[in-house]
């Protein structure tokens, strides 16, 4: 039988003793005796014992806590390029997971199964922040992703497992909606890497009626991120035939990020496909893909991109300057290679924006799910119980 090492368990109390600390920053009493959650803009307001619209946040003695803290709905290696993310170490594999429940409700969810969850069930895996750190470098992975459903609801197991990275020199990278209030964002992305920000439209009516939330504070998020901190940036905008595909508003997502984020940070446009309460709308058709992307460039976004379908152009980065292929994409697989050791153009010297090495990564296209061993000690039992004490 494995037994924890004296400071193996001395390293998980002083974790929980952290956590303890800061967690109340996300919360306060109200005069009524609920107590509300001031993680994100939905600012839930609990009595004991009822949880949050996200599920794995609730009410127990008299603060908000993570009651699901150390469990996840599964852990795989993917490749980066599939969060998705394009400049940041192309090509290398990345650690993935996630829990269950999401701060937003959106009808057209295409990972709804895991982000509607309410099933206990779905979070059967276990695993210390720690532990994840070391089965990443074991592994070979560069960098450790949360992801799934969004990992600002479990913003605590989240941020412990990415300082744990840190310690190894394993990278972290935040899959989010950036739905969370400005008290919380620094706690969140300070040891973040690199982000993908899921944009899902660019209407304040879109988040009211098909997300259950608002534009402002997301926009706010992305400008916090570039403003002012060091953390790599992309935007992932799904197209909705119908519902946030129109010329007019394209056009004006696309002249802000210009304006706000500059015109280095990559933006992709997704297909929609058919799923959970939008399965009656129709795929989004290639042209409005493929248009999406011309606008953006109309407004001078450098590096633009199609996926969730097959299309090498879209798919691939070209110099800004000269138009030169950088680095061929098809199915996540690179091809071709024209960067330079200093990530320049090959043909004309001018720099590509991100986070690039000498060499890119060789992983490739494949997904591995893996299980990591859950050794039980007094620390991570306390986590089966929901939450650390």
């Amino acid at each position: 039988m494995h037994m924890p090492s004296t400071s193996a368990t001395a390293t998980a109390a002083a974790t929980t003793q952290h956590l303890n600390a800061e967690h109340d920053s996300f919360c306060h009493g109200l005069e009524d005796g609920r107590v509300q959650c001031d993680l994100c803009p939905r600012v839930c307001r609990l009595r004991a014992g009822q949880r949050g619209l996200c599920f794995v946040r609730g009410a127990r003695e008299g603060r908000i806590e993570l009651l699901t803290y150390g469990r996840s709905s599964g852990f795989c290696i993917d490749p980066i390029e599939k969060k998705p993310l394009y400049h940041f170490l192309p090509g290398t594999p990345v650690l993935s997971f996630g829990t269950a429940g999401c701060n937003l409700s959106c009808d057209f969810c295409q990972n709804w199964d895991i982000s509607t969850s309410r099933a206990t069930d779905t979070l059967a895996a276990q695993a210390s922040p720690e532990q994840i750190a070391r089965t990443a470098r074991q592994h070979h992975c560069r960098s450790v992703a949360y992801t799934y459903n969004d990992p600002v609801i479990f913003l605590e197991y989240a941020r412990d497992t990415a300082h744990a990275c840190q310690a190894l020199g394993v990278k972290n990278v935040a899959v989010t909606a950036g739905y969370i209030s400005p008290g919380a964002r620094e706690a969140f992305f300070a040891p973040m890497d690199a982000a993908n920000i899921d944009l899902k439209a660019f209407s304040e009516d879109f988040y009211r009626r098909h997300c259950g939330g608002h534009l402002a504070p997301v926009l706010e998020t992305l400008q916090y991120l570039k403003q002012e901190t060091q953390v790599w940036i992309e935007i992932t905008t799904l197209l909705i035939p119908g519902l946030n595909d129109s010329d007019a508003e394209l056009n004006a997502l696309c002249a802000w990020i210009a304006e706000h984020l500059g015109t280095e940070v990559p933006l992709h446009f997704s297909a929609f496909h058919p799923d959970f309460k939008q399965g009656h709308r129709p795929p989004t058709p290639r042209t409005t893909l493929v248009c999406a992307r011309q606008t953006a460039m109309a407004h001078g976004l450098h590096y633009v991109y199609i996926g969730n379908l097959h299309d090498r152009c879209g798919a691939s980065t070209w110099c800004s300057n000269c138009g030169a292929q950088l680095i061929e994409r098809e199915a996540y697989q690179l091809g071709t290679w024209n960067l330079t050791t200093s990530a320049t153009c090959a043909h004309c010297g001018t720099l590509c924006a991100g986070v690039f090495e000498a060499r890119p990564g060789d992983w490739g296209a494949h997904r591995q799910p893996i299980t990591i061993t859950h050794h039980a000690s007094p620390a991570t039992h306390r986590l089966r119980q929901g939450r650390p004490r």
